[in-house]
């Protein structure tokens, strides 16, 4: 899936009123710059954060591994986690967080259409804002246009991988262990609404790296195109 923003090249998705209302309002020194490459910059940038950072999450430890984004047992799972530990089943409390994070790893591979179409979706006022506002505006953007429709696409497939990776049973077997301890506070977690959201966090946060990276970081816009549109930023 390399530079996915080639294929969203089309001429004509915004139009030539809205397009020179918003061009008068950047910042002086656009000359020589048009409003399509402004639009495809941000598209660019955008697709970057997808291809170079959201596909890291996909891989096998994409999440366990990567202390940025690994989803760690909530609250109320913490004390039959430390529990568990304490009468010697730690190897179980292990499984049952690798579990979590594979799930996540397997519904993330989910995001990317929808990424896409957000980006196609995208107006020239939208790519204005996001390229003159805060170091997470494009993040952001993504994040308003996308986080319903995430929700719906990873919520079943979490479930789904919950079964297929065996996480269902581990946590079963976890929770009944668990609840059989003698004067506990039994618990019944909804996991898979948990994962979900976490594994939303998980693809944004590896959005934002990428996006700070490209705004703060000169070598880190890696076409001409970036180059150009960026400095518009630089200037504000």
């Amino acid at each position: 899936m390399k530079k996915i923003v080639f294929s969203l090249l089309v001429f004509g998705l915004f139009g030539c009123a809205e397009m020179q209302q918003v061009m008068d309002q950047l910042p002086q020194g656009t000359t020589g710059i048009s409003q399509f490459e402004i639009g495809n910059g941000l598209k660019e940038a955008l697709n970057n954060g997808i291809t170079k950072q959201v596909s890291k999450l996909t891989a096998t430890d994409g999440f366990f591994k990567n202390q940025a984004v690994k989803i760690l047992l909530p609250e109320e799972l913490q004390v039959v986690d430390k529990k568990l530990r304490q009468i010697g089943l730690s190897s179980l409390a292990d499984e049952g967080l690798k579990v979590i994070n594979r799930a996540a790893e397997d519904a993330v591979k989910e995001a990317t259409p929808i990424f896409v179409d957000a980006v196609k979706q995208m107006t020239f006022t939208d790519a204005k804002n996001i390229l003159m506002g805060n170091e997470s505006s494009a993040t952001t953007y993504l994040q308003n246009t996308t986080s319903n429709a995430l929700y719906a696409k990873f919520n079943p497939v979490i479930k789904n991988s919950f079964a297929k990776v065996g996480a269902d049973k581990v946590w079963t077997n976890i929770i009944t262990k668990y609840n059989s301890i003698p004067l506990v506070t039994k618990v019944n977690p909804d996991l898979t609404d948990y994962t979900t959201n976490k594994a939303m966090e998980g693809v944004f946060k590896m959005i934002a790296v990428e996006e700070k990276d490209i705004r703060g970081n000169l070598s880190a816009r890696s076409s001409d195109l970036l180059k150009r549109v960026f400095a518009l930023q630089d200037k504000k």
